[in-house]
């Protein structure tokens, strides 16, 4: 099976490790490939082809108080 990717990613595995790879300028890469050089300068930055995870680093309810997110919590044990 193949990598699924996130909607608003605009390259795969293999074009992510081609612009790793390639020695051609920034402004090339992007427009031959059709992608912002943004984009081109990021994955030239990074060390792996994988996305990067979204979201928060600790993700916190907004509604329950911590005490209750560790009551409801999935991975608490149930000694049922």
């Amino acid at each position: 099976m193949g990598h699924v990717r996130h909607g608003s990613a605009t390259t795969s595995q293999a074009v992510s490790a081609a612009i790793q790879r390639s020695q051609a300028s920034i402004a090339a890469l992007s427009r031959d490939l059709g992608i912002n050089p943004k984009t081109v300068a990021n994955w030239r930055k990074r060390t792996t082809v994988e996305d990067m995870k979204t979201g928060p680093s600790d993700p916190r309810s907004t509604v329950l108080s911590e005490a209750e997110e560790q009551w409801v919590s999935p991975s608490a044990s149930y000694a049922g």
